[in-house]
């Protein structure tokens, strides 16, 4: 029932209004958030985020010139700093491969979404999840990115099982958004994860969640 992803999002959207997300001041910042956000919460990207901006160190050449410990060290607050400081150098050899390292917004004009999301999985420590994250919020491709927030809320719903892949969730809801609506896609995302942040956590407090009406999960316990 694809068609319901755009009630969720027109029920989300009136009940927490827009999300103003991906908070970044420009794409590399996109980028090396999306790196950074793999296995903790955002607060401690945006500390992590800063110590960079701090060393003058929030550039291509400057993430790959920096010594790693002191790389290390800027990125301690986000967790598993040394897996992701080589991770954050995979992505920025990457850039700097595809002639992008001064405007790394630029990769946008290096392909097509499909080819351009097969070159990003292929960069070490990027998975499908921040692929569609540096797509969608740092190049403006119309990709729907899929996340624990997605999943859990699909299952509820009662449209998916635990066990669906990625690519067939993703499918789904793109199946019922406007094709090509990059906007829809970036509001939804950030929706679903306010959604997940306020109400539909792993214990869920479905009273006053906007979509408990809808929710398989959710309607044997409204009053």
């Amino acid at each position: 029932m694809p068609e319901n992803w755009s009630v969720v999002y027109q029920t989300l959207l009136e009940a927490f209004g827009p999300q103003h997300w991906w908070p970044a001041d420009t794409p590399l910042e996109v980028m090396v958030g999306a790196i950074l956000t793999q296995n903790t919460a955002w607060r401690n990207v945006e500390q992590a985020i800063a110590r960079l901006k701090a060393s003058g160190s929030l550039e291509v050449r400057a993430i790959l010139e920096r010594p790693a410990e002191q790389l290390e060290q800027d990125l301690r607050p986000a967790g598993y700093f040394r897996v992701k400081a080589v991770r954050l150098r995979a992505l920025c050899r990457f850039l700097e491969q595809q002639g992008c390292a001064e405007a790394p917004a630029s990769l946008a004009e290096k392909g097509d979404t499909a080819s351009l999301r097969q070159r990003l999985l292929d960069v070490h420590g990027i998975g499908e999840e921040t692929a569609d994250s540096i797509l969608l919020y740092a190049l403006e491709k119309p990709v729907m990115v899929v996340d624990a927030y997605t999943r859990r809320l699909s299952q509820r719903m009662g449209w998916s099982g635990p066990r669906i892949a990625y690519a067939s969730l993703q499918k789904d809801v793109d199946a019922g958004l406007p094709p090509g609506d990059t906007g829809i896609r970036k509001e939804l995302h950030a929706l679903i994860v306010q959604l997940g942040k306020e109400f539909c956590r792993a214990r869920p407090r479905c009273p006053g969640c906007p979509l408990q009406k809808q929710c398989a999960h959710g309607r044997p316990v409204s009053h």
